[in-house]
């Protein structure tokens, strides 16, 4: 008897540890992105239909306060960008071409300003969580500016990730639940020249 509960304990730890292993498998084929590009409600759409993407928030980065809310944000005095939190599956989608997409979504030429939208919290930013992610913004920087791809060079700027703040619920897939809601946002159809 002591044997067979022996192995039946054997036998539980063991798939246990086989589960574990494959949370762990699923957690290296995912990653996430932080992008700031102007309302937050534009950009979350478009990520959203990127092949590779599993899942989006929208929400507060790269200011100094712990916690904010929009009626703070909007002020522009927190230093909070409004940004999207991107959950995408790094085996269909690479780093590299979710950035050139996000390149592709917005202006990245103005400085704090996506056509109406003014102040720091609309600054085109992308919220960086290695040196490998860097090095991959400046190389497209570069090569998007040496193209001629936009009239006038990209401001985007890389900023450390420290804390995404989730912004309120009505924020979440706000152009979903209100299809006619506002909306600065286009995809550029015309595809980058270089790889």
């Amino acid at each position: 008897m002591k044997n067979i509960l022996k192995i039946s304990i054997l036998s539980l730890v063991f798939i246990n540890s086989l589960a574990l292993g494959s949370d762990k498998k699923e957690d290296k084929m995912t990653s996430k992105a932080y992008l700031a590009g102007g309302c937050f409600w534009g950009m979350e759409k478009y990520l959203k239909t990127l092949d590779g993407v599993l899942d989006t928030n929208v929400g507060y980065i790269g200011g100094d306060q712990s916690k904010t809310t929009y009626n703070d944000v909007k002020t522009g005095q927190t230093g909070h960008a409004e940004a999207v939190e991107v959950l995408y599956d790094n085996s269909k989608l690479k780093y590299r071409d979710l950035i050139k997409f996000f390149f592709r979504i917005h202006d990245p030429t103005t400085l704090n300003r996506q056509k109406n939208d003014i102040g720091t919290q609309y600054r085109s930013a992308i919220f960086t969580n290695d040196t490998d992610e860097k090095n991959t913004i400046n190389d497209l920087i570069e090569k998007i500016n040496q193209s001629k791809y936009f009239d006038s060079e990209v401001v985007t700027k890389t900023e450390n990730f420290e804390k995404f703040i989730l912004a309120e619920d009505y924020h979440q897939d706000y152009l979903v639940k209100n299809p006619n809601g506002y909306n600065c946002h286009l995809i550029n159809p015309k595809q980058f020249s270089f790889e």
